[in-house]
């Protein structure tokens, strides 16, 4: 039991953190201000990679944040925090990646762990 609530709290902190601190501004600005203006770390033009993001930050957030299709929705994420913190901070000092750092851990962990019992995926294979 201790474990299953203890993935439950790394999905609520690594899913709704992301959504609610970093992938909301990003959607706002995808749909309201200028996309153009969005970094652009591997050629696939701003608003292409500003899309990308707002994807892994928001939809593949709430799906780690709900349990569904978990470890799918880490992947996306996990793409995204490399780029943040080897390609955009990766000539920062250490303190500038930290944050990507620990959210890229904190995806990979979800991923070798798996959703737990109190998911959305444990509800479906009938669990709970």
């Amino acid at each position: 039991m201790k474990e299953n609530i203890g993935k439950l709290l790394l999905r609520i902190v690594f899913g709704g953190f992301m959504v609610f601190s970093h992938g909301w501004g990003k959607m706002m600005k995808l749909f309201t201000g200028d996309p153009n203006q969005f970094a652009d770390p591997i050629g696939l033009g701003a608003s292409t990679s500003l899309g990308l993001t707002v994807f892994s930050e928001v939809f593949c957030g709430l799906m780690i944040l709900v349990g569904l299709f978990t470890r799918y929705a880490t992947i996306p994420l996990i793409i995204t925090m490399l780029v943040a913190a080897f390609i955009i901070h990766g000539a920062d000092p250490f303190g500038k990646k930290e944050m990507a750092l620990i959210y890229l851990l904190g995806y990979i962990s979800i991923y070798l762990l798996g959703p737990g019992k109190y998911s959305a995926d444990a509800q479906m294979r009938g669990e709970i």
